[in-house]
């Protein structure tokens, strides 16, 4: 992998360590050559973290025709982590992008690839950020797409927009590339997305990670249904447009657990007597 040229800018040197802390996750792959296409990809760009979700083929990593279309990346291919869901593919991310093939009413913000790889520029400074694909045939569930934190779609020929899964990663990874290595200031959106999470220049604080942000939603979930204002019986959209609501913000510890904190106090004013509510 060539490096980063060198640079006196601090933030240009970081983003040299975005390079292995963006992982791409590739979930429920269903066909070999397009995990070995996709390590290929990787490698290209610079990036060497593949982690694979539920693939078909188990022992994916050693399959013929996945060493033969990595064609050289092997070692990404060999070292690609092997994880039961997307919640374990996560974790320890704190942003993490959502590749669609459809634009979709509900879910994270979409963004064009370049405007996403902005945003991951700026992200990737705070810690560890993901790409996530979903299988060949189906793509990503509603479920899978709203547990990341932003949506990227490919704006391909709208007469024939089949990207093969490797294609789609390419693209990605180019414009993720590009994004790192460049010296300029962070594009429009990447500033947006700071300025946002740095509550209009306060310093940024340690941002929540994947698990912390679903157990948060988990919890006001709880909260709300304790509240009557949930039906669970018939939740229409709710829980999808407050996801939206808290991905377009960044969320940080701090405000995770303020709003665990609220959540509880409801549970605390509403629960039988004798009941939980942790």
């Amino acid at each position: 992998m060539d490096h980063p040229h060198h640079s006196s800018d601090p933030a240009v040197a970081d983003l040299r360590g975005g390079f292995t802390s963006t992982r791409f996750v590739l979930v429920e792959p269903s066909h070999p050559g397009n995990v070995g296409a996709a390590a290929r990809a990787l490698k290209t760009m610079g990036f060497s973290r593949l982690v694979l979700v539920s693939p078909r083929v188990p022992h994916v990593q050693s399959d013929p025709e996945a060493i033969a279309m990595a064609s050289g990346a092997d070692d990404v291919l060999a070292s690609a982590h092997v994880v039961p869901t997307l919640a374990d593919a996560l974790n320890g991310v704190h942003w993490s992008i959502a590749l669609t093939a459809r634009l979709r009413e509900y879910g994270p913000p979409q963004w064009t690839p370049r405007a996403a790889a902005g945003a991951a520029r700026e992200q990737a400074l705070h810690g560890e950020i993901a790409l996530v694909f979903g299988n060949e045939r189906t793509g990503l569930s509603n479920e899978d797409v709203e547990r990341c934190s932003a949506l990227a779609h490919i704006p391909a020929n709208p007469a024939y927009s089949s990207l093969n899964l490797a294609q789609a990663v390419q693209v990605l990874a180019y414009e993720l590339r590009t994004a790192y290595l460049s010296s300029d200031e962070v594009t429009a959106a990447a500033s947006a997305v700071a300025q946002t999470a740095a509550g209009q220049g306060e310093p940024v604080g340690a941002r929540a990670a994947s698990d912390e942000i679903e157990s948060m939603y988990a919890h006001l979930e709880s909260a709300l249904v304790a509240l009557e204002f949930l039906d669970p019986a018939n939740p229409k959209k709710l829980m999808s447009r407050l996801r939206r609501l808290f991905a377009r913000s960044g969320l940080e510890r701090e405000e995770v657990n303020i709003v665990r904190g609220i959540a509880k106090h409801i549970l605390l004013k509403t629960r039988p007597p004798g009941g939980d509510a942790s």
